[in-house]
């Protein structure tokens, strides 16, 4: 016979029911939470590209501002161009033009969608490949010193530029925004991953903003980095 006022055992049971599921309620809910906060933090591949074209973009600034100090015949030292002609190398054309080759190009060609854009696309990061061996074989200070070689040097930058602002204004606004439409969501998502994996393999982690960090060490160097000092004064 139980005492009044104590809980009979199979109330005891129902309220440790109550308790224990709300416990495992709590504990799916935190669950999902992460799996959803982990899902934010992953971004697609055309973002991933996208972003990528950021830092190609301010290196053809770079390049904007050494062409003009070679044409204004301002000193300028070679360690920030050929740094930066290292990232075009190393990041843009052995790593994010090698994933648009190596899994969105033949992809499109299979899909037989945007075929002819996609050979241009092909034949100008070959060109560009060719532009950036000059770059690098020129931006050293022996050959800063020689009319000819910083005329040529500057060719070759101006070339690159003229051919880079377009190419991957058409890769943001064509391509990629029509590479959802030819790949199921399964292999869309696992290739957002690939992309990771491969960025963490070749610049370690948090790869790209490391490459941000090192544009922005170049931009410093040769007083571009102030966003404010672009701003007309009109």
């Amino acid at each position: 016979m139980k005492t009044s006022g104590q809980p009979s055992r199979r109330q005891f049971l129902k309220k440790s029911g109550v308790i224990l599921a709300t416990s495992g309620f709590a504990a799916l809910s935190n669950s999902v939470a992460k799996e959803e906060g982990k899902k934010d933090e992953e971004i697609s591949p055309p973002e991933d590209l996208m972003r990528e074209h950021g830092v190609l973009k301010r290196i053809l600034l770079v390049y904007g501002e050494a062409i003009r100090r070679i044409d204004s015949k301002e000193d300028l030292p070679p360690e920030p161009l050929a740094d930066s002609a290292k990232i075009i190398r190393e990041f843009v054309e052995d790593y994010h033009e090698k994933l648009e080759e190596d899994f969105l190009f033949p992809r499109f060609k299979k899909a037989n969608k945007l075929v002819d854009l996609v050979d241009v696309l092909l034949q100008q990061h070959q060109a560009g490949r060719r532009l950036t061996d000059i770059t690098m074989h020129l931006a050293t200070s022996q050959a800063l010193k020689n009319a000819d070689d910083r005329r040529k040097l500057a060719d070759s930058m101006r070339q690159f530029i003229r051919m880079y602002n377009p190419h991957e204004a058409r890769e943001d606004t064509v391509l990629f925004p029509a590479f959802r439409g030819i790949v199921s969501a399964h292999e869309f998502d696992s290739l957002g991953e690939d992309f990771e994996k491969k960025e963490d393999e070749l610049f370690g982690e948090d790869g790209f903003f490391k490459v941000v960090d090192r544009v922005a060490e170049i931009e410093k160097k040769l007083r571009i980095y102030e966003l404010s000092q672009f701003t007309p004064k009109t």
